[in-house]
């Protein structure tokens, strides 16, 4: 067991736990402590670097779900074979999902807009300060034509935010922003055929608006089935220029999360194929347990990476602004081409968010909305295993804005929707036994009566 002892900064913002974190994972990378080493208990770190045991827990259970470790019953904490690329060993370790065994059309579905509005999850007037602000100091430059690439000033933000959020690093020359992910996947159909890749893999489950959007380019679709560890790397195309959509940090329909390991294979099943990743970090910052996972996009080797993220999800729907980052070769094509498109996303909302970012009042949304958003999450769950845990089973407990919800017994799911709608709750039919709950939007101090009254009725349609 090699000791572990990290040097705390306590003149520093990062709390004790990420420092231990970054000292832990940066030893495992580079190779200090290697793969089925022992880390020390809870208590022997918390005892010797002087910080207590729910710190060291912290720390740990970070490095978990991150995947650079892993526990063993009654035996401890060890370190994960990071660097495998072997895919016998992945396929044999992988625990497939129930909901993988449907067919492509049955398990990509688009999810509903939530019809009940909770005004606690966005703060309205320092949103209309910005814009106040754009409109009074800089109406001029709303008169003329918005940069098909995005304004720059928006651009910077993102760039900066990424960093300082995600671990991404990238320039605003690298950020390609549009009215929505269906405009900015329209943008990198052109750019992969212009790079003649004409084949790509989809999760199975995974998002349907994109898939369809790729389809409809004329693309070769691939689904590839998702485990509990993310997108099954032994089943992507070999041999074929592919451009392979995935979402590592948290499955849209399943919450998983890809580990560091398997990460390191789809960047090597990357660069071995002369292929690229589509990287979409769906509601990756709203993850209410530890903080959010590391984009893929920050890993070393990450040139085959083409990120995309959205503020549909943090922000309200109405503000239709996504963008994806784009490696330089791929930045400098869509450079040439720019001025062939039209620039669709609202100049004034752009440089509204811009400013929102700017004075800090988005990233102090976001952790409000992580707050908030984790003690619905707790009220909901909480909820569903009091009253209906003989019928009904939760899934995807840690992150998103939604709940999978597994039917037990023999019920009819399109009675149970109806029930909800009537009582104005957003669920979707996955299947004949999975629903996706939305709780985003519900107050929080509604969803326990409401649940209740919901669970009531469905024990009623029995």
């Amino acid at each position: 067991m090699k000791a572990i002892m990290p040097l705390l900064d306590e003149t520093s913002k990062k709390p004790y736990y990420l420092q231990i974190y970054d000292y832990i994972k940066d030893s495992i990378l580079r190779g200090e402590i290697t793969e089925g080493e022992k880390l020390p208990s809870l208590r022997a770190l918390a005892r010797s670097v002087g910080v207590s045991v729910t710190t060291v827990e912290q720390c740990y259970n970070q490095l978990l779900v991150e995947g650079y470790i892993y526990s063993r019953a009654q035996s401890g904490y060890y370190v994960s074979n990071v660097f495998s690329h072997s895919r016998r060993a992945a396929e044999s370790r992988d625990s497939i999902l129930s909901v993988q065994t449907f067919s492509a059309d049955e398990a990509m579905r688009v999810a509903p807009v939530p019809f009940i509005y909770d005004p606690d999850c966005f703060d309205f007037n320092k949103w209309k300060k910005s814009m106040n602000k754009v409109i009074t100091e800089h109406s001029p430059v709303l008169f003329f034509e918005g940069d098909p690439q995005g304004e720059e000033v928006l651009r910077t933000e993102i760039a900066k935010y990424l960093y300082l959020s995600r671990g991404v690093s990238c320039s605003p020359e690298q950020i390609i922003i549009g009215a929505g992910t269906q405009q900015i996947t329209n943008h990198l159909a052109t750019i992969l055929r212009k790079m003649g890749i004409e084949n790509v893999a989809m999760e199975n489950p995974g998002y349907a608006p994109v898939r369809n959007i790729f389809r409809d380019r004329g693309f070769a679709i691939t689904p590839v089935k998702v485990s509990d560890t993310g997108i099954l790397i032994e089943k992507l195309p070999a041999n074929i220029r592919t451009a392979a959509y995935v979402s590592p940090s948290n499955n849209v329909f399943t919450g998983s999360v890809m580990p560091v390991g398997r990460r390191f294979e789809l960047l090597n099943w990357a660069a071995e194929n002369d292929s690229y990743i589509i990287e979409d970090d769906y509601d990756s910052e709203l993850r209410y347990f530890g903080r959010p996972v590391p984009a893929l996009k920050s890993l070393e080797d990450s040139d085959h990476v083409i990120y995309l993220g959205s503020f549909s999800s943090t922000l309200f729907a109405a503000v239709k602004i996504s963008y994806m980052v784009l490696p330089e070769e791929m930045a400098a094509l869509f450079s040439s081409m720019a001025g062939d498109y039209s620039q669709t996303c609202s100049k004034l909302e752009q440089l509204t968010l811009a400013l929102f970012m700017e004075t800090g009042s988005y990233q102090t949304h976001i952790k409000k909305l992580r707050k908030l958003y984790s003690q619905k999450l707790l009220a909901v769950t909480e909820a569903f295993e009091r009253h209906a845990s003989d019928f009904i089973e939760v899934k995807n407990t840690s992150s998103g804005i939604n709940i999978l919800l597994k039917v037990k017994e023999q019920r009819d799911v399109e009675a149970l929707k109806k029930d909800a709608d009537d009582l104005g709750i957003p669920v979707v039919i996955y299947e004949k036994d999975l629903m996706f709950f939305y709780y985003n939007q519900i107050p929080l101090q509604r969803i326990p009566s409401l649940l209740r009254t919901l669970i009531q009725a469905w024990r009623k349609a029995d």
